[in-house]
């Protein structure tokens, strides 16, 4: 069974276009992790500064395993780029929360029915 993990971030507005710039510019650091599935960066469009960053897995340990490996990285600002010893840049979000969740139900277009996965 797949779990999701969203990170709830709020940012301010004045950092909103910081905070996709460096979404933009670490593409691909998640896709080829073993067990990811899915990302998506959502934005929020009105009376909130929350940002949701959704990850599906194939499984806990599957995201356990890419957070103290590569997730570490991209959570420090890095992703291998020679940036050790470099000043991190100050965090676009003022605040994160870490929701999870376990996938239960499901449903695709053209798919329909008890079960469907």
């Amino acid at each position: 069974m797949s779990i999701v993990k969203i990170n709830v971030l709020t940012v301010p507005e004045e950092q909103r276009e910081t905070l996709e710039k460096r979404f933009a510019a670490r593409a691909g650091a998640v896709e080829n992790s073993d067990g990811f599935e899915w990302f998506e960066l959502l934005r929020p469009v009105e009376g909130t500064d929350t940002y949701l960053v959704y990850t599906r897995w194939r499984s806990e340990e599957d995201f356990q395993n890419w957070m103290s490996g590569q997730g570490q990285a991209a959570h420090r600002g890095g992703g291998g780029g020679g940036t050790e010893g470099a000043e991190r840049p100050k965090p676009a979000a003022s605040g994160a929360t870490l929701w999870s969740f376990e996938v239960v139900q499901q449903a695709a277009p053209g798919r329909s029915g008890p079960g469907t996965e």
